[in-house]
């Protein structure tokens, strides 16, 4: 009997240190961050962009993280931002469905590369980044000048992507060990 005791407790304590399907931080451009010359469509294929993901755009403060419309994004139209960010490191929750879209404000960086299209589904679903070529017309949101922007989310130091944003109170393996234990010193004394 005590023995089936230690057993539920341990397999309680290892699936409540489980993840599943937790939210990610995704690095934007890896460790080259947020910068000239990274090709941001390869960086972003393959992933797969979840509601609950977040964006971190590490780059020089000589840059900046706009957030934009499909046309402003296709046509590397500036000045025209949803949101504009210029910390240095920024956090962007992905908060919604749908393509985003992100450019740097500085004159010439975005015609330079310093672009990128993502898809977030809720489903977990892969799809495509879009290219050029598939980006919707739509009607471009501006944000009439005098406007406050939101707030740079500021996150500190990270690591490459992609990394899960909830922590656990203690390790799932650490979980595994100490069950082995309890169970190896039950079967010894019980």
């Amino acid at each position: 009997m005590a023995t089936y005791i230690v057993v539920v407790v341990c397999l309680m304590v290892v699936l409540s240190n489980v993840s599943f399907g937790s939210a990610k931080d995704y690095t934007v451009g890896d460790t080259a961050g947020w910068a000239l010359s990274v090709d941001y469509t390869k960086w972003a294929k393959g992933k797969t962009f979840k509601v609950g993901d977040s964006l971190v755009f590490n780059y020089d403060t000589s840059h900046t993280v706009d957030l934009v419309s499909s046309s402003d994004y296709t046509t590397c139209t500036i000045g025209n931002s949803i949101a504009s960010y210029n910390s240095g490191t920024t956090t962007i929750a992905l908060n919604t469905t749908g393509s985003h879209y992100y450019i740097c404000g500085i004159m010439g960086h975005c015609s330079g590369g310093m672009k990128l299209s993502i898809k977030v589904t809720s489903d977990g679903s892969p799809s495509p980044a879009p290219t050029s070529s598939s980006i919707p017309a739509d009607s471009p949101s501006t944000t009439p000048l005098g406007t406050a922007l939101p707030p740079p989310t500021v996150a500190g130091t990270t690591s490459n992507v992609p990394v899960e944003s909830s922590s656990s109170p203690i390790s799932p393996l650490i979980a595994v060990v100490f069950c082995l234990v309890a169970f190896m010193f039950e079967l010894i004394h019980g």
